[in-house]
Formats: C-alpha cells, sequence, structure tokens
C-alpha cells in the first residue's frame, strides 16, 4: 500500500462508515491501525447517498410479491 500510494492514488469504497469496520476487523487496535492508516493525510468523500446494489436488490425481492 506505501508504494502505491507513493506513485498514484488508491481509492477505497465501503458502506460501512469506519465505527462499524469492528465487524470486519473484530481486534479494536487492529481496526484503529487501519483507519488511521487509510485516512492519514488523505481525503475522506461521503457521499451521504445508499448503496445502489442494495436498492436495486430489495426492489428485486419485492417484485414478486407485487405480482403474486
Amino acid at each position: 500500500m506505501t508504494e502505491r500510494e507513493e506513485k498514484n492514488s488508491v481509492a477505497i469504497a465501503s458502506d460501512e462508515p469506519f465505527g462499524g469496520w469492528t465487524k470486519t476487523f473484530t481486534d479494536p487496535r487492529l481496526d484503529a491501525a487501519i483507519v488511521d492508516r487509510l485516512t492519514f493525510n488523505n481525503a475522506i468523500i461521503e457521499t451521504g447517498t445508499d448503496s445502489y446494489r442494495l436498492a436495486s436488490t430489495r426492489a428485486r425481492a419485492e417484485e414478486p410479491a407485487k405480482a403474486g
């Protein structure tokens, strides 16, 4: 990661806010270290939008119920 960021941009996307990352990285110290590393000297862009894939999946799941 260090070599990559020294040469080019790195983009990471997540539907989960940083506070929820402990669901994936269960060790709180590891979670804090990862968030610290990713956010140091970087820009965080929050879109404030819902996941397109999740909305699409929910819409497809509701279609059979409406048809029946």
